[in-house]
């Protein structure tokens, strides 16, 4: 019997120890069967589709208005690099430790219990709650083509949310290919992009043909001074409305650890689908960013236009600018599947972080049910579904005030997740250390930790703090922006407080780790995988 046996069986009997009842707690593998139905180009594309989103498309104009082309471009560096740091620190430990409840469980594991609890409820709220907000944007992408004087968008909710639903009770494998053809599109969307916003810089665009070059950059210039500020802090606080804005288009990376539970052979699949994380942030983010710089002043009164369509995104009116006819209605499809995808990941995401929660004993039991043909917790499933409603109140005007409080604090929830991971992540990383585990035998080792660590959880720490800043401005006070930039942080600090005085939580110490339970079926399932036999699955096997 070799050592990592010995120590899952000592960790066995500790668990039937301290907990007499352990028979009728959940196990993730034995009781609490998901079923892995995600192919590697399943969990690629999902990878992928977490970071191109609307934010890309419609959120970089403001950006650009706000900081002009430099600050638009460095805004989004700055985020990327902290986005390869989450991704890395997730990717090492998911990779090791693919389990249901994806960092939700893994925080129980390596911190506490408590701290399970308060990233969980905070996780869950999070894609609950973008869930009735993709679909209203939804149905305000189709006003572009017929007004809701014509056809209310509340048909238009019903219509999305049943498609998005129904996608997701099919199972798994149902919701990754979608999302796997939903991520096609988008991708094909911003590779075209960019190779046309290249074009019409470099003179292609007709009738008159006129190079356009870095002509923006020298004027109306690099740089924006924020609501006329002078001087280097105007500037700076350009670029730093940029990287709030950057790091909402961000948000949603972090779906792969969730899909990890229902990933095949995940230890190989997992590590592919983050080493090409770099890859997406540099061509679809930093080069998209770069080329809208070129193509739109910052002083482009359309930037900042009231529409929530097309016609706000600096693609759509730099091809306006070349009278270039039918392709702002063909972006306009185009972001319409972008917000159908969101929403149904955030229904598969939400669901699965209840899961989590319950298997983690932080939710009542009965959303730990799984469905024996397809592995689907179709409780937690129509649990969140039910949530999809408040998109209704949207359509009102008095509720939709409302109902932008509930969506402005969505963001915040993400970035309080993303300094959880990295805590989760250190946690990790010195409780391998204590036990005397050589990092350089896991399947994924993620490079330059602990730093990576560290920098997450000072980085995203900092943007929280500093989220609200626009209201201290003077005249520039609001109490609804500084509630729902400020409230998502004390809630969860009352989360894991209360769940710490309440259960008596403790600190889990790094002698006293969990990293044995479960692997030698994870190890089982990696040498039982079907390799691709077809050409097609060969092919999307090595993309």
């Amino acid at each position: 019997m070799d050592s990592v046996d010995k120590r899952e069986i000592e960790h066995s009997e500790k668990r039937d120890h301290d907990h007499p009842d352990a028979s009728e707690e959940y196990d993730p593998y034995e009781v609490q069967n998901l079923h892995r139905q995600l192919k590697n180009r399943h969990i690629a594309m999902i990878s992928i589709g977490g970071v191109i989103g609307t934010g890309l498309f419609l959120g970089t104009a403001k950006s650009l208005a706000n900081g002009g082309p430099a600050g638009l471009l460095l805004g989004f560096i700055t985020m990327g690099t902290i986005v390869f740091a989450v991704m890395n620190c997730l990717g090492e430990m998911v990779a090791y430790l693919p389990i249901p409840g994806g960092h939700i469980k893994l925080a129980e594991r390596f911190v506490s219990p408590a701290f399970s609890f308060a990233m969980g409820w905070n996780y869950w709220y999070n894609w609950t709650i973008v869930l009735p907000t993709e679909l209203s944007a939804a149905a305000v992408l189709v006003n572009y083509w017929i007004g809701p004087e014509r056809v209310s968008n509340a048909v238009w909710i019903i219509i999305f949310l049943i498609i998005v639903v129904v996608i997701n009770f099919f199972g798994a494998r149902a919701y990754g290919e979608a999302e796997f053809w939903f991520a096609s599109i988008k991708i094909l969307t911003i590779m075209g992009l960019i190779i046309l916003g290249i074009i019409i810089d470099a003179g292609g665009a007709p009738p008159n043909h006129e190079v356009i070059g870095v002509r923006y950059w020298q004027d109306p210039g690099p740089w924006v001074q924020y609501e006329g500020i002078p001087g280097a802090f105007g500037r700076f606080l350009g670029y730093f409305s940029v990287l709030l804005n950057a790091a909402f288009s961000f948000i949603g990376t972090e779906i792969v650890a969730i899909a990890a539970g229902e990933t095949s052979n995940p230890r190989r699949n997992i590590p592919k689908a983050i080493n090409k994380v770099y890859i997406r942030i540099v061509l679809f983010y930093v080069l998209g960013t770069f080329i809208i710089g070129l193509l739109v002043p910052s002083n482009d009164p359309k930037l900042l236009g009231s529409s929530s369509n097309a016609n706000t995104s600096p693609f759509v009116i730099a091809i306006n600018n070349a009278n270039i006819q039918a392709l702002p209605h063909i972006i306009n499809a185009c972001l319409l599947s972008s917000a159908w995808s969101a929403a149904s990941s955030d229904l598969y995401t939400s669901s699965r972080a209840l899961y989590g929660l319950a298997i983690a004993g932080n939710a009542p039991k009965i959303f730990a049910r799984v469905s024996k043909k397809r592995g689907l917790p179709y409780v937690s499933l129509v649990f969140c579904a039910m949530f999809s409603l408040l998109a209704f109140m949207g359509i009102s005007s008095g509720s939709s005030t409302v109902f932008g409080w509930f969506q402005g604090m969505t963001s915040m929830c993400g970035l309080i997740t993303w300094t959880c991971i990295g805590i989760t992540y250190l946690r990790f990383y010195y409780g391998m250390k204590a036990q005397g585990i050589d990092r350089n035998t896991l399947p994924f080792k993620s490079p330059l930790q602990p730093f990576f660590g560290y920098y997450v959880v000072i980085t995203t720490t900092f943007i929280n703090l500093f989220s609200g800043w626009s209201v201290f401005l003077e005249g520039h006070w609001d109490t609804a922006t500084f509630v729902t930039n400020y409230l998502p942080l004390p809630v969860a600090i009352i989360l894991f407080v209360g769940a710490t005085i309440l259960r008596k939580s403790k600190f889990v110490r790094a002698s006293e780790m969990d990293f044995h339970t479960g692997i030698s079926e994870i190890e089982q399932e990696a040498l039982h995988e079907e390799k691709p036999t077809t050409l097609m699955g060969k092919f999307f096997d090595a993309l």
